[in-house]
């Protein structure tokens, strides 16, 4: 018996939200993170002292698409990786 090998196809790869550079807006981003992740205020801060940082993992293109846009608009940089 023959062994077959499938290679499944994935519309949905999972994706990770990383940030780079905080930028003159520290309290923003700090809220955002906050909406986005549910961290505290202390503890979105101590994650700025430790860019660069991922943010979120294994969410959806749209929501790190969302969540890149919303960090940029405020100064911030930020990007999408795909993850394995």
């Amino acid at each position: 018996m023959a062994d077959e090998y499938f290679l499944l196809i994935c519309d949905n790869v999972p994706n990770a939200v990383v940030l780079t550079d905080f930028g003159p807006q520290v309290i923003e981003v700090v809220k955002v993170l906050r909406r986005r992740t549910g961290l505290s205020l202390w503890q979105g801060r101590s994650l700025l002292d430790r860019l660069p940082a991922t943010i979120l993992e294994d969410v959806s293109q749209e929501m790190a698409e969302a969540t890149v846009c919303e960090l940029l608009e405020i100064g911030a940089t930020a990007e999408v990786r795909r993850q394995a």
